[in-house]
């Protein structure tokens, strides 16, 4: 269930009209509506049961601060692909120890300030990223929270654009080297272990 809907022939949002809000900010405009963001949240959220979950939004689905603030009201964490994004996160009120930092070609500045502001984790794509955070950590006098995005080569039978977990897919470290690359990380002084990832 959302709380958008026909009344006499108007759209409503809630209890708002979207003429109404039409009429005051002009077209095209975006209407979110607080209360469905909330029970759809909690619906996905019961759906855990007792199992121990922490839901994070994915920000590149949309970074509209009150969308955000929300969601972090909710509990929610964060995922994101950019440093930008990490400061929309921290602008809403969210807190860097729920964001997870996925996405290829972070660069050395967002890495840093991913580790300076406390991130959760920091999703490792390849080998050549994993000795870049362990760098910059290093340099920071920090340990950085890792885990390693493993792909799958799983197809997903969906569009070829938004499939990311087969192996000629840019994304993650083909699983079969993924335990050399744990030990390898392991032994770093600037990387913690403490994850895995997996994208569909």
């Amino acid at each position: 269930m959302d709380h958008f809907g026909y009344r006499q022939d108007r759209l409503y949002a809630e209890e708002v009209p979207l003429s109404a809000i039409a009429e005051r900010v002009g077209t095209p405009c975006y209407v979110y509506s607080h209360a469905t963001l909330e029970r759809h949240y909690r619906v996905f959220d019961e759906a855990f049961g007792d199992w121990p979950h922490h839901i994070c939004f994915a920000v590149k689905a949309n970074g509209n601060l009150a969308v955000l603030q929300v969601l972090e009201r909710l509990g929610a964490g964060f995922d994101i692909v950019s440093g930008g994004e990490l400061a929309r996160v921290l602008a809403a009120g969210g807190r860097a120890s729920n964001v997870v930092f996925s996405g290829v070609g972070k660069s050395s500045d967002e890495i840093a300030k991913a580790l300076t502001a406390g991130v959760r984790i920091l999703s490792i794509e390849s080998g050549e990223e994993l000795e870049r955070v362990n760098a910059v950590a290093l340099s920071l006098g920090h340990k950085a929270p890792i885990g390693i995005r493993i792909n799958p080569d799983v197809d997903p039978n969906t569009h070829p654009y938004i499939a990311t977990g087969l192996r000629e897919n840019k994304f993650g470290v083909p699983a079969a080297d993924a335990p050399e690359l744990y030990r390898k990380a392991s032994a770093m002084a600037g990387i913690e272990v403490v994850g895995i990832g997996c994208h569909i």
